[in-house]
């Protein structure tokens, strides 16, 4: 089963607890092949109050948890009984398994947070095909000669105008050719 992404609902202000205590479970239930990553949407913003200039995070959808997993079902079961977890978005209730999450939707929402739905230790790796999804290069397949998880960009091997070019783009530009 491939692994995706679903959003978790938690009571609101409970967030960083439900991340903490999700993966802390994830490692000592051992369900790391199962659970990957949580994040917390947000986003740096930008406040001024008495001229003083701040930068804070955000949440961007305040009582929910995005969460990286396979759903089968000893991961669902460890998930919805996460202390402060009220149920996951996308499921009908009943037993019912949620919904994942659309590619697109999960790159829009990392994007803006900055980073990308590829988890560079897993996903990556040099002569790794991918499709490039935004910038100018956008709709161009490649594949990666080197990584450079500091920058978080990658350089990549493309066909332009029939010649082999070398081109430098950021890995939240980019997803796994399937």
């Amino acid at each position: 089963m491939d692994k995706q992404w679903y959003v978790v609902n938690t009571y609101s202000g409970h967030e960083s607890k439900v991340k903490e205590k999700l993966e802390m479970r994830a490692q000592s239930m051992d369900m790391k092949d199962y659970i990957y990553r949580v994040i917390i949407p947000e986003q740096k913003e930008v406040e001024v109050k008495d001229g003083v200039t701040k930068e804070k995070m955000k949440k961007m959808f305040p009582g929910y948890v995005l969460i990286e997993m396979v759903m089968s079902d000893e991961a669902w079961y460890v998930v919805r009984n996460t202390p402060g977890v009220t149920g996951f978005i996308g499921s009908s209730g009943k037993g019912a398994k949620p919904t994942p999450l659309q590619p697109y939707e999960v790159d829009n929402i990392l994007r803006n947070m900055g980073i990308s739905r590829i988890d560079i230790d897993t996903d990556l790796k040099e002569g790794t095909k991918v499709k490039i999804v935004d910038g100018p290069f956008n709709g161009m397949f490649g594949v990666i000669e080197s990584i450079d998880n500091e920058t978080q960009k990658v350089n990549l091997s493309v066909d332009l105008f029939g010649q082999e070019t070398s081109v430098e783009v950021d890995l939240n530009q980019i997803e796994v050719a399937g």
